[in-house]
């Protein structure tokens, strides 16, 4: 089965693509499993929330770190948390949709194996992925993967769901 995966340059664009996408697809009763991110108050501190889906809870998965922090915003227990409860979601989904292939998948955590698991399924899978993690991901997908511009989408999507005779 195939992954499609979006780099988008500009912050904050791949999330509000990819949420934008899933809500569109629920509407049209479109059996989607995944995690899609809202960033919110993106000043200097952005929170980032995810919406489970199709029906489950947003999860904030940052945190603060306090000022003069460097390191990752990043709550891992809360991507976990996040990651479980998309899993108990995935019976009988269509698609997969994951906000990001980012650091914690990179390293082998997060959605990670949860996106091997839906192509060995199946099921097709599109991904966010920013340039930082591009080549963990080409390592982790290989030639499972394409790149899916913004203006492909609905047709990729159209070929991927009818190859998997939905």
């Amino acid at each position: 089965m195939r992954i499609g995966y979006v780099t988008l340059e500009e912050r904050g664009a791949t999330d509000r693509l990819l949420a934008d996408l899933a809500r569109g697809l629920l509407a049209e009763g479109v059996a989607v499993a995944g995690a899609v991110q809202n960033n919110v108050d993106c000043g200097v501190d952005c929170e980032m929330d995810v919406q489970v889906l199709p029906d489950g809870p947003v999860i904030r998965i940052s945190q603060k770190l306090g000022a003069g922090s460097s390191g990752c915003r990043l709550d891992a227990g809360a991507l976990e948390t996040a990651v479980a409860e998309v899993a108990g979601r995935m019976q009988g989904a269509r698609l997969l949709i994951i906000n990001k292939f980012g650091k914690h998948e990179s390293e082998g955590r997060g959605f990670r194996q949860m996106v091997a698991d839906a192509v060995a399924d199946g099921l097709p899978v599109l991904i966010g992925v920013n340039a930082t993690n591009l080549g963990a991901f080409h390592a982790f997908a290989g030639d499972l993967a394409e790149p899916v511009p913004p203006e492909a989408v609905a047709r990729w999507l159209s070929q991927v769901l009818v190859e998997g005779g939905q």
